[in-house]
C-alpha cells in the first residue's frame, strides 16, 4: 500500500505544486522496489540535448524506458531527485514535470542545483526510485 504524506505540521504544498509535489511517500511491503541509476540528457544514439528542455525531455525518456523495462511506469514513482547545474532552469523543470509527471499522486521530490554533473556539457540529471 502507497501512501503519501503533507501533514499540517509541515509548510503546506502550494496549489501550484500539489500535483508534481509531496512532502513524503511510504511504501508498505512493496512487491518490487526499483532504485534508477541518474539519468542523464543522452539519447540512446549518444546524442547529448543542447537546451535544458531537450536535455531534460531525454532523461525522462530514458526514466520511463527503464521503468517500462522493469514493467513499471511513472505512477510507480516513489521519490525523484532532480540535479541542475544552473538554478535559473528550476521554473523551466517545474513546467516539464506538469506536462509529463504531473499526478493525483505525486512523488517525494528534491531538487538540488550543483556545480557540475559527469561531463561539461550536462544541464540535468533525474535518479528514482519505484516501488509496486
Amino acid at each position: 500500500m502507497l501512501e503519501r504524506y503533507a501533514p499540517d505540521s509541515v509548510r503546506k504544498v502550494p496549489q501550484e505544486y500539489r500535483d508534481i509535489y509531496i512532502h513524503g511517500t511510504q511504501i508498505s511491503s512493496p512487491e518490487r522496489l526499483v532504485c534508477l541509476s541518474g539519468q542523464i540528457g543522452i539519447g540512446s544514439d549518444g546524442s547529448v540535448g543542447r537546451s535544458f528542455k531537450a536535455q531534460c525531455e531525454q532523461a525522462m525518456d530514458n526514466v520511463e524506458a527503464l521503468l517500462a523495462e522493469a514493467g513499471m511506469s511513472n505512477s510507480d514513482i516513489l521519490r525523484v531527485t532532480y540535479f541542475l547545474t544552473e538554478q535559473e532552469n528550476i521554473a523551466e523543470l517545474s513546467q516539464i514535470r506538469k506536462t509529463r509527471w504531473r499526478s493525483e499522486t505525486p512523488p517525494a521530490v528534491t531538487t538540488l542545483v550543483v556545480k557540475a554533473l559527469a561531463a561539461a556539457d550536462l544541464l540535468v540529471e533525474i535518479e528514482v526510485t519505484a516501488a509496486t
